[in-house]
């Protein structure tokens, strides 16, 4: 029973990531009105993992990811979803799409 359960923790977690990350986040980004927050990275790259690793941290231990809906956007796994938010080419980018009296607007963090 324990390995099954494992199993399916395992299995729900390789679905929250990536593009699905994304797809759950904007879903309750257009559902709840909250805004969503995009962290659009590489693993690779030394300033997106500060970004993931320590800054983010301080931010969620003040509870303001709680106010938001949040995502995790990888340039190499999520190419798609990354060109079509990202403004010009570096990494990384923090972008946060909130709802206005004119609808929905993107600014960059």
């Amino acid at each position: 029973m324990m390995s099954f359960t494992l199993s399916a923790v395992l299995q729900v977690s390789l679905l929250a990531t990536g593009a699905n990350e994304y797809a759950a986040a904007h879903r309750v980004h257009q559902d709840t009105g909250r805004p969503m927050v995009l962290l659009v990275g590489a693993e690779w790259c030394p300033a997106c993992a500060q970004m993931k690793n320590s800054v983010l941290p301080r931010v969620a231990r003040r509870g303001l990811l709680r106010k938001v809906a949040f995502a995790h956007v990888n340039t190499d796994r999520d190419s798609r979803v990354a060109r079509s938010v990202m403004q010009g080419g570096t990494i990384p980018q923090l972008i946060m799409y909130r709802k206005t009296n004119n609808g929905w607007r993107k600014h960059m963090l």
